[in-house]
């Protein structure tokens, strides 16, 4: 039993579409309907207890009618009045009823007697307790029909509206009333009437009056009227103006129920409002709602928007699928057809060109299906039905002999069609003789690339010897000769031989000839050498340079010196080219996660490398190199150093911003030698100012000083009281005696003077040297000191008397010292440092007569560091005095 499978045709995807559409449109329309009827239907529940609610009321006021005049109106007229009661005459005609209760006020409009004043008062005490809970508006108009006085009790402040600023609205409301009420009493055949919804201006109150009608025989007719608030019994989402209170007209039927017709709403359509009106039972009275029909249609809307907007999107996305379905799949363009034409072309353009004979047959029609000119040519000679049955025997290949070329055919049947095969044909004397081919000429090439390899080896070694002896014979060279042009000379000639270093050293790795020489090295005393080594031309393009090593001075790594010495060097010379102004900086440090690996960061302020130079990574030479006035940077550096790491097990990486430097970032792994801690650091017990202005240089000065044992503070960290031995500063005109002064530019270090050095912080050797010979010096001028002064120096001040007024008056003196160099007092700065000097001359302590000499100077200088720096010194010299007194 065959599936039945619906046809994908046009026809059948238009219906199923244009079915789903209507179904969206059906679906929006139901869901619009019952939007619509469940907020009608919330309507008609509200008005039905709107209905409910102000008919409660008109039932409690007819009783309270009725109350006021049977009871309070009665009584009144048959009793004495008070004689406490009291009135105030605002204005002719208009009295106000003056109580102790002030929920109500009472005014009586018209002449009157006692007995409407206390009519007036019991009105207005029932009225309070009426009214007592209510937070609405509410009044009562008493028609008095015996005197024709209008008595008014509301929860307004008639007194203070009828004398200050509403006078004018209580008189229209009041004759407003009165015309109503006698109008009403007039009226024979009306008992009861009720005026439309009603509205206050000034406090936005919204009321309907109920008006009740009493004859008495003899008088004018009593007729009592209250005006009854709706605002707090209508929802605050049905605005109040909506509303309408009129006549009911609708008939009602013999036998009904009163009470179940006005629960009955009834919506009618009254162009262009929707209007639900309710009866109120036992009134001639319709309470109607007014609906805009816009109101109606934009609330449907915001109710159902997102369920609209969805199917508006389902209804879109179906148009455009119809759409795009009919063009593009189940109606082909004249573009989808000239696409088929192009790609059949294109398929029969692949079959002529392909170097194999192709041939696709179809048995059941004996037919050629598909066929190119090299399997036209050989088909009349095959029997293909032979060569099917053949090569099911020998898994789809055979040989076959055409002509005395021998060809290779292959057959395979079609999965799609089994009545269809396929056919390739391939020339195995082509083959052959292109494989001859192919295997000569890569004969040539590695003969090519082998004569190539010792070409350079030879052109290398050949170059290196007499090329050494020209650099060596430029050293020798006399000063008979020009320093400048002699200079120019060696360092071409050094460059030369780099060159020919970098080409013989390229073509051995090539040739892998080359093998890593693995020993234990100092990172320290390479960074030295290669420090000295650039130093000259850093010095030429006036370049700083920073070399920082976190590494201990002494830590021995285990790798290959050369090569690394190679890469480094290879890197700064390329570096200091590309750079103008600016610096190159050095960083060696381990890696965070494997301590056994070095990362080598080198970075320059240069102009950046262009693409063609960073292509010169992949292969030499294949871009130009930056050059500058002095030379050209190598166009092997970056393959020859990407080599060597290569070969060393790590990495290298170059990142390049134009216009603002280049970085060259080495990872080797090179393991660290164990080594046994040191008893004592060379520089133990050395306390060393820091007084260094460049962050840079004072780091890594630190880091020098500390890993030799030495203590070293800041100028803050002494003034508070602790000596130093030696001051380390990168500026000439804070130097003091025993103070080494930094420069990057220094082949090592000189003396500027007795205890002065000007050193190169980035050699660390020089940087040990210099302060050794600083620290041998000072210790030697010490005790010759001691030796020659101390005793003819002292003898003074340990005659009798001296001592003691030393001991009093000469540590005041250095504390005051202290505080007036932190105030920067320096009038009274040099007042106590001449004071101390002439202590000093008198006592014969000449050391201290001289360092009171040099705190004057420093203090007509001005120089702050220096005042502190002598400070010290005098301090540490009274110091040693006490001590010595006092043994």
């Amino acid at each position: 039993m065959t599936t039945y499978k619906f046809p994908l045709t046009s026809a059948n995807v238009t219906r199923f579409f244009v079915l789903f559409i209507l179904l969206l449109l059906l679906a929006s329309g139901f869901m619009i309907q019952n939007a619509v009827s469940a907020w009608l239907t919330a309507r008609h529940y509200v008005m039905n207890d709107i209905t409910h609610a102000m008919q409660k009321r008109i039932d409690t006021y007819r009783f309270a009618t009725w109350q006021i005049y049977e009871n309070l109106a009665a009584t009144a007229a048959g009793t004495a009045p008070s004689e406490s009661l009291q009135e105030t005459r605002l204005r002719p005609d208009v009295y106000a009823l003056e109580k102790n209760r002030r929920k109500t006020e009472a005014l009586i409009f018209g002449s009157h007697d006692s007995s409407t004043l206390d009519m007036s008062q019991r009105m207005s005490n029932y009225l309070d307790t009426l009214w007592g809970a209510e937070n609405s508006t509410w009044s009562m108009y008493f028609l008095n029909g015996q005197d024709n006085s209008l008595i008014l009790v509301s929860t307004l402040p008639l007194k203070d509206m009828a004398t200050r600023y509403k006078d004018n609205a209580i008189s229209n409301i009041v004759e407003a009333r009165r015309a109503e009420m006698l109008q009403q009493a007039n009226a024979l055949d009306e008992r009861e009437s009720f005026s439309p919804l009603r509205r206050l201006s000034w406090q936005n109150d919204h009321y309907f009056t109920m008006r009740t009608t009493f004859n008495q025989p003899g008088h004018l007719a009593t007729v009592v009227a209250f005006d009854l608030p709706v605002n707090d019994i209508i929802p605050e989402a049905m605005p109040l103006e909506n509303f309408q209170l009129r006549q009911d007209t609708a008939p009602v039927a013999e036998g009904s129920d009163s009470e179940d017709n006005s629960s009955k709403a009834r919506i009618n359509w009254v162009n262009p409002n929707i209007e639900i009106a309710t009866s109120l039972s036992g009134t001639p009275l319709q309470l109607v709602y007014r609906v805009p029909v816009t109101e109606l249609a934009l609330d449907t809307l915001h109710n159902l928007l997102w369920p609209l907007l969805a199917n508006l999107s389902l209804l879109l996305l179906s148009l455009a699928g119809l759409f795009l379905l009919r063009q593009q799949s189940l109606r082909p363009s004249e573009n989808q057809s000239a696409e088929l034409e192009s790609l059949r072309q294109l398929n029969e353009e692949i079959v002529a060109t392909l170097p194999v004979g192709l041939l696709v047959y179809d048995f059941a029609n004996n037919r050629t299906l598909l066929c190119n000119k090299i399997a036209e040519h050989l088909l009349p000679h095959l029997n293909l039905q032979k060569i099917i049955n053949m090569s099911d025997q020998h898994q789809g290949v055979l040989q076959a002999t055409v002509n005395n070329e021998v060809y290779e055919i292959r057959h395979a049947r079609s999965a799609i069609s089994p009545h269809t095969q396929l056919f390739m044909m391939r020339d195995q004397d082509r083959e052959l003789l292109v494989n001859k081919k192919l295997q000569k000429a890569q004969q040539v090439l590695d003969k090519n690339h082998q004569s190539r390899q010792q070409l350079l080896q030879n052109l290398g070694h050949a170059l290196q010897r007499p090329l050494s002896d020209v650099i060596q014979r430029l050293l020798t060279l006399g000063s008979d000769y020009d320093v400048e042009s002699l200079n120019h000379s060696l360092e071409s000639a050094q460059s030369l031989e780099r060159l020919i270093d970098d080409i013989v050293l390229l073509n051995q790795l090539e040739t892998l000839d080359w093998a890593p020489e693995v020993g234990l090295f100092n990172v320290q005393t390479l960074l030295d050498e290669l420090a000295q080594d650039v130093l000259p031309m850093m010095r030429r393009k006036g370049l700083t340079l920073m070399i920082a090593n976190h590494l201990s001075s002494d830590e021995l790594r285990l790798g290959d010196r050369r090569a690394m010495a190679k890469i480094l060097s290879t890197l700064m010379y390329y570096a200091i080219t590309t750079t103008t102004w600016g610096r190159v900086s050095l960083t060696v440090n381990t890696a965070t996660d494997n301590r056994e690996r070095l990362v080598i960061d080198i970075v320059d302020t240069g102009s950046g490398l262009s693409a063609d130079e960073m292509a010169n990574t992949d292969f030499p030479f294949l871009g130009e190199t930056h050059k500058d006035r002095f030379g050209q940077a190598s166009g092997m550096a970056f393959f020859l150093c990407k080599q060597l790491c290569k070969q060393l097990g790590g990495q290298l990486d170059i990142h390049a911003t134009a216009e603002i430097g280049s970085r060259y970032s080495i990872q080797l792994p090179l393991p660290s030698e164990p080594q046994q801690e040191q008893e004592e650091k060379l520089l133990e017990g050395v306390n060393a100012l820091i007084d260094i202005t460049v962050d840079d240089v004072r780091k890594i000065v630190v880091h020098q000083l500390e890993d030799w044992g030495a203590n070293c503070i800041t100028p803050d960290e002494r003034f508070s009281g602790q000596q130093h031995d030696v001051l380390v500063t990168d500026d000439p005109s804070r130097l003091t005696p025993w103070s080494l002064l930094l420069a990057d530019d220094e082949p090592g270090f000189t003396l500027l003077a007795h205890g002065q050095y000007r050193v190169n912080f980035n050699i660390s050797s020089a940087m040990q040297d210099a302060l050794l010979q600083l620290i041998e010096q000072q210790l030697a001028q010490e005790e010759s000191a001691e030796e020659s002064t101390e005793p003819q120096d002292l003898a003074q001040l340990f005659a009798s008397g001296y001592f003691q007024l030393f001991v009093d008056t000469v540590p005041d003196d250095v504390r005051r010292l202290y505080n007036e160099a932190a105030n920067r007092e320096y009038s009274a700065l040099a007042q106590t440092a001449h004071r101390l000097k002439g202590v000093f001359a008198m006592l014969n302590l000449l050391p201290g007569k001289q360092l009171c000499e040099t705190l004057e100077q420093h203090i007509r200088e001005c120089n702050d560091s220096n005042i502190k720096n002598t400070t010290s010194e005098i301090d540490h010299y009274v110091n040693e005095l006490l001590q010595q007194g006092n043994p």
